[in-house]
């Protein structure tokens, strides 16, 4: 049984594994991510010595990566990393060869995210999907025809930079109000600082989105403003999506959608208000099946399909 390797290098998390052709994850785990450059490549090339023991006789066939930000493909760099500043106009392909010897491949994290869920979908795929992963950034990737749309440079799909409140808070792209900075695990934060009083701000330090789920679902009502809210941009978002693109499925995962529908009851009430009513009928949405392990299982699915078409 031949194996590939998968890596999701996320801002706080590198997630990555070994999977077969059928999708079945024969070892995964994580590493925190470092933010200098050298050692992400030490850690990289440790990962991938522990994966070589893991397979023993099994041999691991190419290995896939994908890395966060505006990708080209053309010049294999990333252009610009919101959440990993580190790599802007960074050289991949030489870097990452210092460490490895595999064959390699790579993407946009949230681009190899959505050709996972893509992939393991079953014989009658759809046509068209379209990924959102909502984590300490919002990610996305589009599949159409059975193909990552990458658009003219490479640079297509990113959703969590459009402008949902042109009055919000700056980005770490530089735009006002995207839909990242509304509906990413650090919103959620914000939301809920800003709907306590003075004195229970300062008990609230250190607090974090899993903190608030739980909190939401005991009744919070700070918690559950901060869900309202995210949810309320999270609607427009999809709404802009569906009358733009009308895909047959949109698919939701990462970290934040873990409080289910405390965030996806107000983003679908407020969705269907924002599109033609037959445009969101005639899309489904749903949460992402592959949880987070969905980035490494698509980056090596990315990485066996370009080594069988090269």
């Amino acid at each position: 049984m031949d194996l590939a390797a998968g890596f999701d290098i996320g801002g706080t998390q590198i997630k990555f594994g070994l999977v077969d052709k059928k999708g079945k994850v024969f070892f995964k785990g994580t590493r925190a991510t470092p933010l200098e450059l050298q050692a992400l490549g030490e850690t990289l090339e440790n990962v991938c010595d522990e994966m070589k023991k893991r397979a023993g006789r099994r041999k691991i066939l190419a290995a896939g990566f994908g890395f966060p930000g505006i990708f080209s493909p053309e010049k294999e760099i990333i252009v610009q990393s919101p959440n990993f500043p580190a790599l802007d106009g960074f050289p991949l392909r030489p870097f990452l060869r210092r460490y490895f010897d595999l064959p390699f491949y790579i993407d946009n994290d949230a681009n190899l995210a959505a050709y996972g869920e893509w992939n393991l979908m079953g014989p009658k795929k759809p046509v068209s999907l379209v990924f959102l992963t909502l984590g300490t950034g919002v990610g996305s990737g589009i599949i159409l025809e059975g193909r990552i749309w990458h658009g003219q440079a490479g640079f297509a799909a990113e959703i969590g930079h459009i402008t949902v409140n042109p009055e919000g808070e700056r980005c770490h792209c530089g735009n006002l109000g995207c839909l990242e900075t509304e509906v990413s695990a650090r919103a959620l934060v914000r939301n809920y600082l800003e709907a306590l009083k003075k004195k229970e701000k300062t008990m609230a330090r250190g607090i974090t989105a899993r903190d608030i789920t739980l909190l939401a679902r005991k009744g919070d009502g700070a918690a559950r403003k901060s869900f309202e809210r995210a949810g309320y941009f999270l609607g427009l978002g999809l709404g802009i999506i569906i009358n733009v693109l009308n895909p047959e499925i949109i698919v939701i995962g990462g970290g934040v959608t873990a409080a289910g529908n405390l965030l996806l009851k107000p983003a679908l009430k407020e969705a269907r208000k924002r599109c033609f009513r037959a445009a969101f009928a005639s899309t489904r949405i749903r949460r992402a099946r592959l949880g987070n392990d969905a980035g490494f299982i698509g980056a090596s699915f990315f990485a066996r399909e370009r080594l069988e078409s090269a």
